[in-house]
This record gives C-alpha cells, sequence and structure tokens, in this order.
C-alpha cells in the first residue's frame, strides 16, 4: 500500500501542493514550523477521516484563506492498494448560518463518491508517531483511549460505526440526564440511549480487549529486544465496566437484575449487554445529580507494566514510576507492536509516518527504529537536522526539503 499522488489546498500552511510520492523512504526536513508535519497530518486525515493532532478541524483551513475568499481546505490523494488505484478527499468548508454564526461542513469522497467515514476504514491504512506519542505511557487516560480507538477505526468498519453510534447515544443521553436533573421528569426516557450504549458498548469493549491482548503480545517481544531481554512489557486494558467479567454477571444476578434462563441461549451477547444495562439503570439517581454517564467505555484506561525478571523487581506501572527512558522505550515497543499488528490484519504494509522522532530516541533505538523501514512499502519521516540519518539512508532515501509551505523535491 502506498500512495502515488497527494494533493493539498489551503491546508494548514498549504496555499497550494502538488506531490508525486515515492515509495522509496522519504525525508522531509527543514526548520521548525516549515509544514514538515502538516504533511504528515495531511496524510493520516485520509486514512481515518479526522486529524490526530487537532480536535478543533477549522485549524486545518489555511489562516487568511477566509479572508481571501476561500474559506476551505481540502486533501486529495491518489493510493495503490494492491492492484487497485483508489481516491481518496476530505474537504472542509466554512459556511454562514442564516443567524451569521459559522459552522464547519466537512465532505468525505472515495473516487469521487460522497461517503460517511466508516467508508474510510481500511482505504489507506498509516501507523503514525510523533513527538506527542511519548506522552502515551504518561499521559491522560483520554489519549490513550484515542489511541486504541483510532488504531482500531483504520481497519475495522463495524469498530468504527459502533463507536460512532456510541458516541451518538452518549451524547444524547447526556443531554437528557441534564434536562431530567433541571426540570425532573420520568428517568424512563433514558431507556432508549442505554440499549444503545449497552449494545455499542460490549462491541467496543470486546473490541478493545482483543487489540490490547495482541499488542501487549508484540510489543512485549519487541520490548525484550530494545532491552536485551532485561524488561519485560504488559499492556494492560482496564474497562471502565466490564461486562464481560464473571464477578460482574454474578453481582447482577445476585441483586435480581438478571436471570441466566430468561436470556436466548443462542446470544452470550445478549447477557452482556443486559447487565450494561442494569448497571446504566442502576446508576441513574448518580448520574442524574452529575447531569454526566459515569460508567462504560468512554472512561476505559490501559497502563503500560514493567519488571525485570532477573533482578526480580515487581510490576511497576511505567506511567507513575517509570523513567523518561523506560516510557521512550515503551512508546517505541507499542508503535512497532501497532504495525507489526496492522500489516497482519490487512495483508499489506501500512503507510508509515515519522515525525522528529528520531531526536527522542538515543542512537542504538534510533537504529533500530530505521532498521523497521525496510520493511514498510513507504515511510515519511521528518527531520530538522538530516544528519541525524547515516549515510546509508540517506543515500537510498528522497531528501525533499520543506520551506513555508513549499517543498523543493530537486
Amino acid at each position: 500500500m502506498h500512495i502515488r499522488y497527494i494533493s493539498l489546498t489551503n491546508f494548514r500552511n498549504y496555499t497550494r501542493l502538488e506531490l508525486t510520492l515515492p515509495q522509496s523512504p522519504l525525508l522531509l526536513y527543514g526548520a521548525n514550523a516549515q509544514g514538515k508535519t502538516n504533511l504528515l497530518e495531511a496524510v493520516y486525515l485520509l486514512s481515518s477521516g479526522s486529524s490526530t493532532l487537532t480536535s478543533v478541524e477549522r485549524q486545518l483551513i489555511r489562516w487568511g484563506a477566509e479572508e481571501e475568499g476561500l474559506p476551505y481546505a481540502r486533501v486529495w490523494a491518489e493510493v495503490m492498494r494492491g492492484n487497485q488505484i483508489h481516491e481518496l478527499e476530505v474537504v472542509l468548508e466554512k459556511r454562514t448560518n442564516g443567524n451569521g454564526s459559522d459552522r464547519l461542513l466537512k465532505t468525505l469522497r472515495v473516487d469521487r463518491k460522497r461517503k460517511q467515514r466508516v467508508d474510510f476504514t481500511g482505504r489507506l491504512n498509516v501507523v503514525l508517531f510523533v513527538p506527542q506519542d511519548m506522552e502515551l505511557i504518561a499521559g491522560a487516560p483520554a489519549q490513550r483511549r484515542r489511541y486504541i480507538d483510532d488504531t482500531l477505526s483504520q481497519v475495522d468498519a463495524a469498530y468504527a460505526a459502533s463507536l460512532d453510534n456510541y458516541r451518538e447515544a452518549l451524547r444524547q443521553r447526556n443531554a437528557a440526564l441534564r434536562y431530567l436533573r433541571e426540570g425532573g421528569g420520568n428517568p424512563a426516557q433514558l431507556q432508549p440511549f442505554e440499549d444503545v450504549l449497552a449494545t455499542e458498548g460490549v462491541r467496543i469493549v470486546k473490541g478493545r480487549r482483543q487489540l490490547m491482548a495482541v499488542l501487549s503480545r508484540r510489543a512485549d517481544r519487541i520490548h525484550q529486544q530494545l532491552t536485551g531481554a532485561a524488561d519485560w512489557l504488559r499492556l494492560a486494558y482496564m474497562p471502565n465496566f466490564d461486562p464481560t467479567a464473571p464477578s460482574e454477571l454474578d453481582h447482577q444476578r445476585s441483586l435480581g437484575l438478571m436471570s441466566r434462563q430468561d436470556l436466548p441461549i443462542e446470544a452470550a451477547d445478549d447477557e452482556l449487554v443486559g447487565a450494561f444495562c442494569s448497571t446504566l439503570q442502576a446508576h441513574r439517581a448518580e448520574e442524574i445529580a452529575r447531569g454526566m454517564t459515569v460508567v462504560g467505555p468512554h472512561r476505559d484506561e490501559f497502563r503500560a507494566l514493567s519488571g525485570n525478571p532477573a533482578q526480580g523487581t515487581h510490576e511497576v506501572d511505567l506511567g507513575t514510576y517509570g523513567s523518561r527512558g523506560q516510557q521512550r522505550t515503551a512508546v517505541l515497543a507499542l508503535k512497532l507492536a501497532e504495525l507489526e499488528w496492522m500489516r497482519a490484519e490487512t495483508g499489506e504494509s501500512p503507510v508509515l509516518l515519522l515525525d522528529e522522532v528520531l531526536a527522542e530516541l538515543d542512537a542504538d533505538r534510533r537504529a533500530f527504529l530505521l532498521d523497521q523501514v525496510n520493511g514498510v512499502e513507504q515511510a515519511l519521516l521528518t527531520a530538522t537536522d538530516v544528519e541525524m540519518f547515516g549515510a546509508a539512508f540517506r543515500q537510498r532515501a528522497a531528501l525533499w526539503k520543506v520551506h513555508a509551505g513549499i517543498v523543493d523535491t530537486e
């Protein structure tokens, strides 16, 4: 899988950019704030339909474009997957409502046909490694949840659809909770939203559990390679509510909320959904008072745990007790595990995007990461200093200089 051609219009600091991308490693170099990361962000946008670097998508429209009468941004690419070529396009446009307020309209197209976000799943798979990812281990839980969701949504359309449905039901239920808190009413009106949250929530938890189990095994093997087998790594998925836990189901039955004989024999998930619904109902009074849903996968977490068997050290949480170097090594192992997993799931090598991450690594880990570039079909890297890359790598890579939103391909 690789991108043959990419076009940007009014995206970030690019007024207009047209590039035919090589399949050999491409090193984009230049000073800071020139547009190197913006180009990688555009590629990621085409893989998922949303940016991973900002939640305010109007920021993607070039500053000054609106004053020029061009209040929009467009990213388009021609992607080669197997023997097929597909066109992917994302357009963001500012429009003015009748009351004078602005709104952002996002249009996604595949092969020039308008599509939903879930239709982007599997069209272009990428693994993005940015300096901000160094905070995955010690950062906020929301960052780790987003990482899981973004990774799964690239390859699993059903998961992406469940996630969209869950988020919409969560928004509606939270609005209903605030309405009940302020004006009173019958809590039974929450039931339709809870049914969706429970059904989609079970699917989300199962998908996350499976992904984290695979990533944990792969990341541990890579982590031991990076540390000379000195330290092992375990990624522990910690769901806020785990409907698959036997103790949770037993608790539901002890309260008289669940009865196995009332469940369809052929549908094991029905029991899990029922347990989730019962838990949501049991928390209604608390959640009405708070005006928000406090139970569910929107509050999930995972932690990176490590230890040294030779030294007999106990399992420690790297996010809390790990050194900066240990956290960097764990993130590198996680990202390379993601690369392996995505290749195994899709049967094709994803596009690898490395944004200034070599500066965060020591020489050994830098060399280990660059070795992985040899195993992918296409890789885009950025750097302020090309000397950070060895002579052998520079000889086989395309070196393009980026300055003020202009890419010099000579």
